[in-house]
């Protein structure tokens, strides 16, 4: 039955939703932080003393700490910490308590990890069969791979990535962006809200688990559909795209891809008898002639004066082209800003910081972050806790035993 109260209308969309979070550095903090954001709990387990090891790299922004860096609070915004040492004997226990209270459970562990905890996917669907229990890693739970460490680079090594990132030069390069572990936390995003969609359905859960290799494999569009089915990997400079300096900066322009875009940059440059010429006539020619056609669309962005210019008028002719921008040149861009693209959140060193945002709107509306991260590791243990039934001498044995941690000021 659909709701129509205003109540309902303003309602986040996973609210009522509890997520217990075993996650850590960025695939999975990724996807629990956008869940969040949509108005799920989400109660993050941390080691007891350092926390997620992204508290301790860059930024630090309290000088009197070494566990708050800007990357764990942007990842972790709006979430409750709890420090279990979840290889104390007692620790399954509190885990349970707080598995049969969730409706989802992510981990970004090494495969076997939680198995070994007793926390695995099985153990905990038995206890509560609709839960949506996800796991995210390097390689999948399956496969001669599947126990190898993974981190983002090292996936883009072995996905073919690296390779086709060469362009056709002989030595290969380390990517700035870490593509496999956003792509892993937003697949596993979509997922989570698949599996408590069709749960909401029939009552039944899942078990989801998400490749980081195999996000990035998909994540590619002509080259692996391509060679499936018999075709050559291209080996050099992305086809149909153009960089060109000019006045000092740098122009990036689009010259392939919608059907009209080939007949607008014909005219628009000045050389409409290109459109016939059997070099360039068709897509596939293009590609196949890209060295001399680049030579022509070069030789013609040579007479702008500057990248301001050449944007407006390649623009004119609705062809795509942009400057490109620095990242300190993005954050002050007003495009950025007419989409509230960097909230504010609280944070108890720093005062207030800036974040990056959910990456699309809801309601016609940015999504904000739900609160600040959590400042202290374990801060929300006692709290949490007691709101899972558990009393103050519960608590107390379970700190004095270290199974738990609950710092001093929490």
């Amino acid at each position: 039955m659909t709701r129509t109260d205003s109540n309902s209308n303003n309602e986040p969309l996973l609210a009522g939703i509890t997520i217990v979070d075993f996650t850590r550095v960025l695939a999975g903090p990724y996807a629990t932080r956008m869940l969040a954001d949509l108005g799920a709990r989400v109660i993050k387990i941390e080691r007891p003393g350092e926390g997620d090891e992204i508290r301790h790299t860059v930024l630090q922004l309290d000088p009197k700490r070494t566990d708050q860096s800007s990357y764990f609070a942007r990842l972790n915004a709006g979430k409750e910490s709890i420090a279990i040492d979840l290889a104390h004997p007692q620790a399954r226990e509190v885990v349970l308590d707080l598995a049969r209270r969730a409706d989802v459970v992510v981990e970004n562990f090494s495969p076997g990890v939680m198995k070994r905890y007793g926390l695995h996917d099985a153990a905990l669907r038995a206890l509560r069969p609709d839960l949506v229990y996800c796991s995210i890693s390097g390689f999948g739970q399956t496969g001669p791979l599947s126990s190898m460490q993974a981190y983002a680079h090292l996936i883009n090594a072995i996905s073919g990535m690296m390779d086709l990132d060469r362009g056709g030069e002989a030595q290969p390069r380390v990517a700035y962006l870490q593509s496999a572990d956003v792509l892993a936390g937003a697949h596993a995003f979509g997922a989570i809200c698949a599996a408590l969609v069709r749960r909401g359905r029939n009552g039944r859960g899942a078990y989801l688990d998400v490749s980081m290799l195999e996000c990035l494999v998909a994540a590619d569009d002509i080259t692996y559909g391509s060679i499936l089915n018999g075709g050559k990997v291209q080996r050099e400079t992305r086809i149909g795209m153009v960089v060109q300096p000019i006045g000092g900066r740098y122009l990036a322009m689009q010259s392939a891809g919608a059907p009209h875009l080939w007949s607008r940059l014909t005219a628009l440059i000045g050389h409409p008898e290109l459109a016939t010429d059997a070099r360039f006539s068709t897509p596939m020619a293009r590609r196949a002639n890209w060295h001399d056609l680049l030579k022509i669309l070069r030789g013609w962005l040579e007479g702008f004066d500057s990248v301001e210019q050449a944007v407006k008028t390649l623009a004119a002719a609705r062809i795509p082209a942009v400057p490109m921008l620095s990242p300190e040149e993005v954050i002050e861009h007003p495009q950025m800003a007419a989409r509230s693209a960097f909230p504010e959140i609280e944070h108890q060193g720093r005062g207030r910081i800036r974040v990056t945002a959910l990456p699309f709107h809801v309601d016609r509306k940015p999504v904000a972050p739900g609160g600040p991260a959590p400042y202290r590791v374990g801060e929300h243990t006692h709290r949490v806790l007691s709101e899972f039934g558990y009393d103050a001498e519960r608590i107390r044995t379970l700190q004095a035993q270290r199974v738990v941690e609950i710092p001093d000021d929490a």
